[in-house]
């Protein structure tokens, strides 16, 4: 058990080196916090639903923040062949996301790095992938104030509090026969006309 134990850490840890990284202190910074969830993948074809629904484009720069295992962005280079970036602040989760990129052949579109969300600077994004409880996009406001004028966030079952979604749609997965909302909003964000974002 413990042989298979160095095994996973020394892969991990090999995944890990081949993750495009900013720069050391923010690695570091990362290291030093637990995640704020549990990650739980969206299934494929609500990822799906969330791709058309933001029209994701080639020439378009997703982020997936908190990427988990890299399904979205993954999905979103093998469809549409745009770049991507994910972070994520396990190192588990940032091995099995470099596995996936690899295992799907989208090296060389997608970036994946061990980061503080909170510290990342993703003013560029035009698409922005999320997965997060509401109380996170809340402390993320500032973040995403930042982003240029027609950039898309897509959430899987959160809304951003406050905020107004151009689309909100609801479907069951095939997957695992659950009902799912997808929330779409475009920047400038708008305050809710009732102050209360959808739930």
């Amino acid at each position: 058990m413990l042989q298979r134990t160095r095994v996973v850490v020394v892969t991990a840890a090999l995944l890990l080196s081949a993750a495009v990284v900013a720069d050391e202190p923010a690695l570091m910074q990362a290291q030093k916090r637990t995640p704020d969830v549990v990650y739980v993948g969206t299934p494929y074809d609500v990822v799906s639903k969330m791709l058309k629904l933001a029209g994701v484009k080639k020439q378009n720069a997703v982020y997936d923040l908190g990427c988990g295992d890299g399904r979205m962005i993954v999905l979103a280079a093998q469809k549409y062949g745009c770049r991507g970036t994910g972070y994520d602040i396990d190192p588990e989760r940032i091995a099995a996301a470099l596995a996936n990129v690899k295992r799907n052949r989208v090296a060389h579109l997608l970036k994946i790095a061990q980061r503080d969300i909170f510290g990342v600077d993703f003013s560029d994004a035009d698409v922005l992938l999320l997965y997060l409880h509401s109380d996170l996009y809340q402390k993320l406001l500032p973040q995403f104030e930042k982003l240029k004028p027609g950039s898309r966030l897509v959430s899987h079952d959160f809304a951003v509090p406050g905020i107004e979604a151009d689309a909100v749609i609801r479907a069951i997965s095939n997957e695992d026969n659950v009902r799912h909302t997808i929330f779409m909003y475009t920047t400038p964000l708008r305050p809710a006309s009732n102050g209360r974002s959808e739930d």
